[in-house]
């Protein structure tokens, strides 16, 4: 039975394109995703959120993904208030420099408050804010989100402090060379703050789950859920956590060396893979009209 790893139909042709020299990759934009826990009130290990991109969407229709989008340059224009690990720490964690690791870690806590109602940002250093469910909070998050108001704007504004501390840098992954969307991801993990709660305020989602790792992974390998490579990678990743603390208290010493799909010529096929992800490894002949195996 096939399981359910996303392979767009155009794959094989631009992979072809790639390995003989005619396509040119395009420059990656940065990007954040958030994979947010929360400890089920009846005990087990921790459930994660996630969200079904529409159908419509151009990429990655269909599939399962986390709350995540790309950087907003005017992140790093102003300085924002932070609670939590330094700029300067981030910046080493990330591989960036410090206006760059800001950003990136905005993007982080302005993606789970656009797409999920979540707000990882407080009056104080040490708090968060209660229920953003309310009319004059959804007036910002729809600004935020429509870019008219830039998240460190959004900040200033509420005079809120940015909680990086409740984030952890989990992986990192590029967007294969052949898509003609790139994207330089850095994946997050958090944990759901006392009070909030998740709601589906995408416009790119038409259902979103509460669901444990482990669940989650035997629905992909049955076929039954979509997934990109680096979704269901991280949720086995997440696998042995026993809860939503425990995820967090590793992030710190997980590797963030990027994972960047290869394409190689060999014995007549194109194979393409994940370095260090066996199980997303496809073969594809280098003539025209063959599909992957």
């Amino acid at each position: 039975m096939a399981n359910g790893q996303w392979f767009p139909q155009d794959w094989p042709e631009r992979i072809r394109a790639l390995a003989d020299g005619t396509l040119t990759p395009v420059t990656p934009k940065r990007a954040a995703t958030v994979m947010l826990l929360k400890d089920p009130r009846d005990g087990g290990t921790p459930v994660v959120h996630m969200l079904r991109r529409r159908a419509s969407m151009a990429f990655a229709g269909g599939a399962y993904a986390y709350p995540g989008g790309g950087v907003d340059p005017r992140d790093d224009e102003r300085q924002v208030r932070w609670a939590g690990p330094t700029r300067a720490w981030w910046a080493e964690r990330l591989g960036v420099d410090g206006a760059g690791a800001q950003a990136i870690v905005c993007a982080a806590v302005r993606e789970t408050y656009e797409e999920a109602g979540v707000l990882l940002a407080g009056p104080t250093p040490d708090s968060v804010v209660g229920d953003t469910t309310g009319d004059d909070w959804e007036a910002d998050r729809a600004a935020v989100a429509a870019r008219e108001l830039s998240f460190a704007e959004f900040l200033d504004r509420r005079g809120l402090v940015l909680r990086s501390d409740l984030l952890g840098a989990w992986t990192r992954w590029i967007t294969p060379e052949f898509e003609s969307r790139r994207y330089d991801t850095w994946f997050f993990v958090a944990a759901l703050p006392e009070g909030q709660r998740t709601r589906n305020a995408s416009t790119e989602a038409d259902r979103t789950v509460w669901i444990r790792p482990g669940e989650a992974a035997e629905r992909y390998d049955e076929g039954e859920l979509t997934m990109m490579p680096p979704t269901i990678a991280t949720l086995r990743q997440l696998m042995p956590y026993g809860s939503a603390a425990d995820a967090l208290a590793a992030a710190p010493g997980r590797d963030l060396t990027p994972v960047l799909a290869r394409a190689r010529l060999a014995d007549g096929e194109v194979v393409l893979s994940w370095p260090g992800h066996d199980e997303f490894t496809k073969h594809i002949p280098t003539a025209a009209g063959g599909g992957p195996a």
